[in-house]
């Protein structure tokens, strides 16, 4: 059943994170939902919607404004540490993400890490302090706004490339601890920022993804300073691991994150029984199979075995693909709807 009356979109999420009650579930946005429709629906194409704060502040309100759901988040690439840190940075057209390219990296130890005294005025950052505060006066007491900083093992990849680094892993962990803690405060510096500016929550992307490594892994170099993040961040924190994650999220459930942004190769129920109420889980509706590919019947399937498993947030499990079809986005809250009013 649906509220007679309802919260704000804002209290929605908000509530979902702390483990409070909702009206119905939220629909939220721990990545970015922009297409290439909504840049033309705002005139606020790639590459400079990614580098221009009104541009990046009026793309990422259309997920709110023209889409529904209840978060706003704008940002859209993994861009903006890495290219303040110095990264190369692949500047792509409007139909493609920029991307670091880690072929190149620019740091081989941990005596190389260098955060630069301009790191949060560098235009990378600096977009996206600044199309937050434009949100969040804005649509500040009616949408949460939900902010990203990078996970060091993510920035890590970046930094000193991906094969390097988990070479390291296996060869010296110790080192790789040390580089880890040292990138962690990369994540902070970035995070407060974010939090002055005015967001509500921040999704933590830190891609120690299944695909690549194993969940005693995760323990291993990242559960410890994922409970430091949710500590020293104060705002509810999303983490977002893509990848086969139910080896992990026992761990996960552990750390203190208010969520965890689970990828659509772990089934909702599992996930669910995995984390047994420990941790709120937020997804996982198929990019590429069903919102590139499909239609809103499959969509809608989806979001009903989500919500059915109990799962506290519905989302796409990632970064949607930029030609996804407008009719399979907004099918995501409408189903939430249709799916309160039979249950």
């Amino acid at each position: 059943m649906i509220a007679e009356n309802p919260m704000t979109s804002k209290q929605r999420v908000i509530n979902a994170l702390n483990g409070l009650p909702t009206d119905r579930t939220p629909c939220a946005n721990p990545t970015s939902v922009a297409t290439v429709d909504l840049m033309d629906l705002v005139d606020a194409p790639f590459p400079d919607a990614c580098r221009e704060p009104e541009l990046a502040a009026n793309l990422a309100a259309t997920g709110y404004t023209e889409l529904g759901f209840d978060s706003i988040s704008p940002y859209f690439s993994i861009i903006q540490e890495s290219s303040a840190l110095g990264c190369d940075v692949q500047w792509e057209g409007k139909d493609n993400w920029p991307t670091v390219r880690m072929y190149n990296p620019i740091w081989k130890s941990p005596a190389d890490i260098k955060i630069p005294k301009n790191f949060l005025e560098h235009r990378d950052t600096k977009v996206l302090t600044k199309s937050i505060e434009i949100l969040s006066s804005e649509f500040g007491n009616e949408a949460a706004i939900i902010g990203k900083t990078m996970g060091p093992w993510t920035l890590a990849y970046h930094v000193f490339g991906v094969e390097p680094f988990l070479l390291m892993s296996v060869d010296d962990p110790k080192l790789t601890l040390d580089v880890l803690h040292k990138l962690k405060e990369i994540s902070v510096i970035f995070g407060e920022a974010q939090i002055d500016a005015g967001v509500d929550a921040l999704t933590f992307p830190d891609h120690a993804t299944g695909d690549l490594v194993s969940g005693e892994y995760y323990k291993r170099f990242l559960m410890e300073i994922h409970m430091e993040m949710a500590e020293r961040l104060n705002v509810p924190l999303i983490l977002h691991i893509c990848g086969n994650t139910l080896d992990r999220m026992e761990y996960i459930s552990k750390t203190g994150m208010a969520s965890f942004h689970f990828d659509s190769k772990n089934d909702p129920q599992k996930a669910m029984d995995t984390v047994d109420g420990k941790i709120s889980l937020v997804g996982n509706i198929n990019n590429p199979a069903t919102l590139y590919s499909r239609g809103p019947v499959e969509v809608r399937a989806e979001v009903f075995k989500c919500l059915d498993a109990g799962v506290q947030m519905i989302a796409p499990e990632c970064a949607v693909p930029l030609s996804t079809k407008l009719e399979n986005l907004l099918e995501i809250p409408r189903a939430v709807k249709a799916w309160h009013r039979k249950n």
